[in-house]
């Protein structure tokens, strides 16, 4: 998607951090750049919630804890959208974590939506023809 070019001043601890980060991630800095406020905006609108870098990139996470958003999200859609119900599904989660990733949804449904439906295409035979590993020996 084309963006708006604007320009920026950046202090020179920032400007090396964000250049560390393309070198290692191999994206270009502005696409780093881009990254990182897209986050700091969402952590901003939806405090409570950070990002974190998984086996499939960085996901937003419920604070304090190791599950995404999306996993708490497809538990919440598992018991008919029933919050009592939810609370006690995902019980080791406080009421503020809860509003969090109920809020975080309700900002950003689509990116919740769309990581839930990759999930949902997972079946035993994906599983194996990825992993083979994990297929039954049997």
């Amino acid at each position: 998607m084309p963006g708006i070019q604007k320009s920026l001043r950046l202090p020179p601890e920032t400007m090396n951090e964000i250049e560390r980060m393309a070198k290692e991630t191999g994206q270009d800095f502005s696409n780093v750049t881009k990254d990182l406020l897209e986050e700091a905006i969402k952590m901003r609108r939806c405090p409570g919630i950070l990002f974190a870098e998984g086996t499939t990139g960085r996901r937003a996470r419920v604070a304090g804890t190791g599950i995404e958003v999306w996993e708490v999200i497809a538990t919440y859609r598992s018991v008919d959208k029933d919050l009592k119900r939810l609370r006690k599904a995902c019980h080791w989660l406080s009421n503020e974590q809860l509003k969090a990733v109920l809020g975080y949804y309700a900002a950003y449904s689509q990116e919740i939506d769309q990581l839930i439906g990759q999930n949902e295409k997972w079946d035993s035979e994906k599983v194996a023809d990825r992993y083979p590993f994990m297929r039954s020996s049997s």
